[in-house]
């Protein structure tokens, strides 16, 4: 829990900062992700996104991010995978779709600290950015998760049904090719908060309030998200 403390105040702290300068917006995500276990040591990643523009205008985002999995015990797994995501524009004389694709590496740990099941995540990904002045560019970026799904009824045996709270917050560095991006090592913050339903083992429904602060090369933005998440596993 004081580690939970810890990065929530740092998240605080680098809000604050990247807060100075920006620009705000409104917009809506749609997270659908499922995880396959084939067998004891092997599974599949799948998550879709669909993420508005500002004041949920139209779509901005589109991303699909496939990747295979080895479960290295019960509490620590690792997985390379793809992602495929197009940006739109309705500016006049902006190309209407720009792509990036992207290689990822991760690994996550799962642990307890009583009732409250705790993910830690570490992604690293190699970006291939299409941009509107045809200047393409490669960079690398990492990043850290950590998400606290907090059950609502206290169960001694495993959570498998029923209300939960799910805090997190997701912490993004520039690790190659920032002279191209933002010019800084930091690159954004993603603070959650959201309430939602597990139905079973196999699905999750929850909604919550994201805040994303992103540092900008020139101008800052601070987007206040509402998110639609589901989880299936199988």
């Amino acid at each position: 829990m004081k580690r939970l403390l810890f990065i929530a105040a740092l998240s605080c702290l680098l809000s604050t900062k990247v807060l100075a300068q920006t620009t705000h917006q409104n917009t809506g995500w749609l997270f659908l992700m499922n995880s396959t276990k084939i067998n004891e040591k092997w599974g599949a990643h799948f998550d879709l996104q669909l993420r508005s523009s500002d004041n949920w205008e139209d779509v901005r985002n589109l991303l699909i991010r496939p990747g295979v999995t080895y479960f290295i015990d019960k509490q620590n797994d690792v997985t390379l995978g793809y992602l495929f995501t197009q940006t739109y524009s309705q500016a006049a004389g902006v190309k209407n779709a720009l792509t990036e694709n992207r290689i990822w590496q991760q690994y996550i740990h799962k642990h307890k600290i009583s009732s409250v099941n705790i993910s830690h995540r570490f992604r690293l990904e190699q970006r291939f950015i299409e941009r509107a002045n045809n200047d393409d560019l490669f960079a690398q970026r990492a990043r850290y998760f950590v998400r606290a799904l907090i059950p609502l009824q206290k169960k001694e045996d495993a959570f498998d049904k029923g209300p939960f709270a799910a805090l997190q917050n997701e912490l993004f560095f520039n690790i190659q090719g920032k002279s191209g991006l933002n010019g800084h090592v930091f690159d954004q913050n993603r603070a959650y908060l959201a309430a939602g339903y597990r139905f079973s083992k196999k699905m999750d429904v929850e909604a919550g309030y994201m805040n994303q602060a992103v540092k900008g090369a020139v101008s800052n933005t601070n987007n206040n998200i509402i998110q639609l998440a589901v989880y299936t596993r199988f």
